[in-house]
């Protein structure tokens, strides 16, 4: 089970903008870790991949259509090991909103260990696609206030990632 700090409180006139969060708490299963109990590489991107697809179904965009989003890039340091047992807290923040391109910056840490630093960051970029054409398109505006509604604006939350209440 996941948790998703997404609420519709910001939703009215929301405008996405640069600095806008969500976040997602996602737990560690026994069987995603190697004989050192370390959390294997690959399973970072899939804690990322699952708080992406919280924003994105959040926001109401399912496939398949005729357009929509793409993951064009994805990158993960490594920085501490993550073991089991342990929720991980996955911060999506947005950093860049192009024409057809937004990038964000990813945080993993833990739940309950708040300022310890993190355990992993990320980047990634997505790109809205004209599906049939083949190629990037402008994202609609539709798509962005739908966005705007399930990010959280940036003086909704403390420098840590943490929602204010409001």
């Amino acid at each position: 089970m996941s948790t998703s700090t997404s609420d519709s409180s910001f939703e009215p006139g929301a405008t996405l903008v640069a600095g806008a969060t969500h976040i997602c708490e996602l737990p560690l299963r026994w069987g995603d870790s190697d004989a050192l109990n370390h959390l294997n590489n690959t399973l970072y991107f899939r804690l990322m991949e699952e708080a992406r697809m919280q924003i994105l179904y959040g926001a109401d965009l399912r496939l398949p259509a005729d357009d929509g989003p793409i993951l064009a890039h994805a990158s993960c340091d490594f920085l501490r090991p993550l073991t089991y047992p342990a929720t991980v807290r996955v911060t999506h923040t947005l950093t860049r909103i192009g024409r057809s391109s937004m990038e964000f910056e990813l945080v993993l840490d833990k739940v309950g260990e708040e300022g310890g630093g993190p355990y992993a960051r990320g980047r990634n970029v997505l790109v809205w696609m004209d599906y049939v054409a083949n190629r990037s398109a402008p994202w609609p505006e539709a798509t962005l206030a739908a966005l705007a509604r399930v990010l959280a604006p940036p003086a909704a939350c403390t420098a840590d990632g943490v929602r204010v209440a409001g």
